[in-house]
């Protein structure tokens, strides 16, 4: 397969393990990466080591962030031309943050508009930012199409009444050649996929149950856009209220738990994205899990239980488990990539529209 060139859109957690991984895939070249302030561009290829080193704020700031609006990115550090932030640098914010600090990197009022201006020579994109307004990925797609941009829109973080929203719009993705492809994370995403894959054992699916479990000794600070979107998910929070909360109130809601946040009946785009591939309703389909912010170590094992009925009348549940020493990062990330690769190969034999991750296999 031709290598692929790909943009990332957001630097925080997500983006910029994004990167990393990418340099483990064979054919898979980073050129354009952007938040917030700055926007980095290069059609031969980022140096993904020096941008990594300029955004590692965005993961290890002190948790002030820039609080004046909603950021695209999670905080940075600035570094001289010469050499790589190290930990005894100032942490900086506001518009000295993040892409901006990297020397390859421009600042600009602009960063997405920059982005989708130089589009025609990427094969793929892929969204991390917080999708802390339900219509804000399906909008930012808008933004493509009407670029006439010609090629294949990743995202990993997604609610369930977000892909009609993408749905509504699949008629004019296949008219501009965009090839979407909706919750390529890890649920939905990598776990989504892997019920499908179990459900072909049964000719009848009574339920699909998704539970995870993530360890995260670095805490709120290194995964902001995440743990506010978790947050969401939790017993009188939504989206609204969620994006709504200080840094200080997320921090005492974290503390209330003792680092430990469980989620149960999570508005996760899973049960919308089985049903569509015609796996199961969308009402057998629950997802919940364990998020530990003050340890590494798992809480509880990542499992996906597919419950059904078999040709021959046997009731049976077949069970995929991740391992518990793969990080969070490798099992979205890997996936998400994956994805993209095999979301491009469609997208170069001329298939467009909108894609769930039960409806595709990823490339490795």
């Amino acid at each position: 397969m031709e290598s692929i060139d790909f943009a990332v859109l957001g630097t925080g957690g997500i983006g910029r393990r994004t990167l990393e991984v990418s340099q483990h895939k064979d054919g898979l070249d980073a050129v354009a990466a952007c938040d917030r302030h700055g926007v980095a561009i290069d059609h031969d290829g980022l140096d993904v080591e020096e941008l990594l080193d300029a955004t590692e704020g965005n993961i290890a700031g002190d948790g002030r962030g820039d609080t004046d609006s909603e950021p695209l990115t999670d905080g940075g550090v600035r570094h001289d031309d010469e050499t790589a932030a190290s930990a005894s640098d100032v942490k900086q914010h506001g518009e000295d943050a993040g892409v901006v600090a990297s020397k390859q990197a421009e600042p600009t009022d602009a960063p997405i508009d920059d982005v989708v201006a130089a589009s025609d020579a990427f094969d793929a994109v892929l969204i991390a930012l917080p999708n802390l307004e339900h219509d804000f990925i399906p909008r930012i797609a808008d933004r493509f199409a009407d670029a006439n941009y010609e090629g294949v829109l990743i995202d990993v973080l997604k609610r369930s009444r977000v892909i009609d929203m993408l749905d509504v719009r699949a008629d004019r993705f296949e008219d501009s050649g965009i090839t979407f492809v909706c919750g390529a994370g890890a649920t939905p995403g990598f776990l989504t996929g892997a019920a499908a894959l179990a459900a072909q054992s049964f000719v009848e699916v009574e339920s699909v149950d998704i539970w995870w479990g993530v360890g995260l000794k670095s805490g709120y600070e290194d995964n902001r856009g995440t743990v506010r979107e978790d947050i969401a998910h939790l017993d009188g929070y939504d989206v609204e209220t969620a994006r709504d909360l200080s840094e200080e109130e997320i921090e005492e809601i974290v503390d209330d738990h003792n680092g430990v946040l469980e989620f149960h009946d999570m508005e996760h785009a899973d049960d919308v994205l089985l049903e569509r591939a015609g796996i199961c309703d969308a009402e057998d389909v629950s997802v919940g899990g364990v998020l530990d912010l003050r340890n590494d170590e798992k809480p509880t094992t990542t499992t996906v239980e597919v419950t059904g009925t078999t040709f021959d009348g046997e009731t049976g549940t077949n069970t995929f488990e991740l391992d518990d020493d793969t990080s969070m990062a490798a099992n979205v990330n890997g996936p998400a990539l994956g994805y993209l690769q095999r979301a491009v190969e469609r997208n170069r034999a001329g298939d467009y529209g909108v894609y769930g991750p039960a409806e595709l296999m990823p490339g490795f």
